[in-house]
């Protein structure tokens, strides 16, 4: 599954007063009307457990000049760690947190919960859309970062 390209997105969720989000690539869009998302969390992260009790998350799809954040949010510093701090972040309807300069902001309302093997997919409503920045957008293969260039014709 290395081999595959995929777009990184940050996930993010709050309940009561806990926020917490992951970077995540296993995202995708499954209907236009009414518009659905799925993603994919393995079930012992911290972000699956919020979206679990709060039913509702927020992807922040990544732009090319936001690496370092990818990072910050897969884990990459200490898990006691405030993954948020000193990071700009807004809201949309729902308490999830938004990371400032993405793409593009999905706040999403679970409808469905699927089990598969260690993870869970969340099926979910787009409640609102924000386009962001206009930059490439970042993505990932065999652990490697890279923007996308369109082909000359």
């Amino acid at each position: 599954m290395r081999q595959w390209v995929a777009g990184v997105t940050v996930v993010t969720s709050r309940f009561g007063e806990v926020q917490h989000g992951m970077t995540v690539s296993s995202f995708t869009s499954i209907s236009l009307t009414p518009p659905m998302i799925l993603v994919s969390l393995e079930r012992s992260t911290r972000t699956h457990g919020l979206i679990s009790a709060s039913g509702y998350f927020g992807v922040t799809i990544l732009s090319g000049a936001q690496k370092q954040l990818s990072e910050t949010f897969a884990g990459r510093i200490g898990s006691d760690e405030d993954r948020f701090k000193d990071i700009e972040t807004f809201n949309l309807l729902s308490p999830a947190p938004f990371l400032k300069r993405g793409l593009a902001f999905l706040d999403c309302r679970v409808v469905n919960v699927v089990e598969a093997g260690t993870s869970t997919v969340f099926f979910a409503e787009v409640m609102a859309a924000q386009s962001g920045e206009d930059f490439d957008p970042l993505a990932y293969t065999n652990r490697s970062y890279f923007t996308l260039e369109p082909l000359k014709e």
